[in-house]
């Protein structure tokens, strides 16, 4: 019967990318390729949003962080993370896309050169390239494994190497033919595909636990929310870093990251992108809960024995695969696998290549393309992109240790260096009128170093700071991740507030997208 469930995986690899491809139809225009024209309902849109911001990390390690949580840690502290992105897209709601959308712009790197000029708006760009790069290869990784897991169930021993190869082709197909229309349309679907999963999960779990499982669990602390007593400068999901954190976090990452902004900018206009980008908190909050939850459950079914250790797995984020291809019936299994993998396809290739070719190559080559032209390099970028995603991905499946933190974890982090300052740089030529180019980029690059050090060399001793640039211990513990977007911003602000007091006093800068947005 196991058949049964390979023959649903591969019927959904196949015919999702066929689905976008037939959303997506044919592209006439850079435009068109690059944000569909501008056509697309909100709902969609916000949908999209989320699938992409969450996808395979959420579904695979989301649980994970919810089952290996201490007592002291608290099961649903991650939530508090989800409650600072809600207000962090509010203010990027109003702040932020009002001056995109205005501006007719195709990425919004395209504002820091309206602001700056093109240096900013190239150093920004090549900075979120190499940044998705990285924070994506993760993710495509992350799918791998739980095919990795269903293959070892046949027998079948199937490289990370092999299977994020057979991924990236599938990914490639629709948001080389089908554009921006193609990837929200999939991403939507795909959402809702890996929800009913989590669905199905729930009601077979709820079946099997014991009774008194849910009072054990409380007795843990596995429900608690809040976490108002460990460090905040070292704890896991403190209050205060947690929220504060998350919602400078998710203004970078839906305000200043190309990936998000390329989905806001396909509604029709402002109020869509607004009621596009405030809903996705929501759902996202709900959807954290569903999948943490899940993990309690998972928890209350295993007894809490260690993944890696007792059960044999390689790492931990294999747990949520290993029940779902043993302990669910077959048909229900295959189907849910398949919902993970929705999350995979969720394409950022379609960002990448647009701020590849208007941001970076267009600068470059320094003579106005055609929109022929910028649709066919638009193409050209999104196979190449679509190549180093597969090298990136088999690189971290090579690297991953049973010891590592859970992959989504992985993925913030790598956010965390750079973050800071893209956002940063969009708050700068918002605060300080008389900041130049030159001033931004200096606070830019000062800003990276900074979080960089603090990241790799600071560690705390209790809450005393120390320089280290080992691994942390027991006795020096490094600065949670969560202040790593909020310190970024106030060094921007700060370097670039400072350079900009060097100068007289003359006419602010105002540029055109000021003008439009306040109209």
């Amino acid at each position: 019967m196991r058949a049964l469930d390979l023959a649903i995986i591969a019927l959904f690899l196949v015919g999702m990318p066929l689905i976008g491809m037939a959303i997506g139809g044919r592209q006439k225009s850079s435009t068109d390729y690059f944000v569909s024209e501008k056509r697309i309902s909100w709902w969609v849109v916000c949908l999209s949003v989320v699938s992409a911001e969450t996808s395979t990390l959420t579904v695979l390690s989301v649980p994970v962080i919810a089952y290996m949580a201490t007592p002291a840690q608290g099961g649903m502290t991650y939530l508090t993370l989800a409650l600072g992105y809600i207000v962090g897209r509010i203010i990027v709601s109003f702040v932020l896309l009002p001056r995109y959308i205005a501006g007719d712009l195709v990425t919004a790197y395209a504002f820091l050169g309206k602001r700056y000029g093109g240096g900013m708006r190239a150093t920004a760009s090549v900075t979120f390239l190499f940044t998705r790069l990285l924070a994506d290869g993760i993710r495509l990784f992350a799918t791998a494994i739980p095919i990795k897991v269903v293959l070892a169930e046949y027998g079948i021993t199937a490289s990370y190497w092999a299977i994020v190869v057979a991924l990236g082709i599938a990914m490639v197909f629709y948001s080389f033919f089908g554009g921006a229309r193609a990837v929200v349309w999939v991403d939507a679907i795909q959402m809702l595909w890996y929800v009913l999963g989590g669905l199905v999960v729930i009601w077979v779990l709820a079946g099997q636990l014991p009774d008194g499982w849910f009072s054990k669990a409380a007795d843990v602390n596995k429900f608690q929310l809040f976490d108002f007593t460990s460090s905040p400068l070292t704890g896991a999901y403190p209050f205060v870093a947690a929220f504060f954190g998350g919602a400078l976090l998710s203004m970078a990452s839906h305000g200043a990251d190309q990936l998000i902004v390329q989905r806001l900018m396909a509604t029709r206009d402002v109020k869509s992108a607004q009621k596009a980008l405030i809903a996705s908190g929501f759902v996202v909050f709900l959807q954290f809960a569903f999948f943490l939850f899940i993990g309690v459950m998972m928890w209350a079914f295993y007894a809490g024995v260690d993944p890696v250790k007792d059960l044999g797995l390689n790492n931990k984020d294999e747990l949520f695969a290993h029940f779902i291809v043993n302990d669910l019936p077959s048909g229900l299994s295959g189907f849910v696998i398949a919902g993970i993998l929705a999350a995979a396809l969720s394409s950022s290739l379609g960002a990448l290549a647009s701020s590849t070719v208007t941001d970076v190559y267009e600068r470059i080559r320094k003579t106005p393309m055609t929109d022929d032209e910028r649709l066919r390099h638009g193409r050209i970028w999104t196979l190449v992109w679509a190549g180093l995603l597969i090298v990136c991905a088999g690189l971290f499946a090579s690297s991953n240790k049973t010891t590592a933190d859970p992959i989504v974890v992985q993925a913030l982090g790598i956010a965390g260096y750079t973050y800071g300052a893209l956002l940063g740089a969009f708050l700068l030529g918002l605060v300080f009128k008389r900041v130049t180019q030159a001033d931004a980029i200096i606070a830019f690059v000062a800003t990276v170093l900074v979080v960089g050090f603090v990241i790799l060399g600071v560690k705390f001793a209790g809450s005393t700071p120390t320089i280290n640039f080992g691994k942390a211990t027991a006795d020096l513990k490094s600065l949670t991740g969560w202040w790593n977007t909020p310190l970024g911003v106030a060094v921007t602000l700060l370097v670039g507030g400072l350079l900009s007091l060097r100068r007289s006093r003359g006419v602010p800068v105002r540029d055109e997208l000021d003008v439009k947005a306040e109209s």
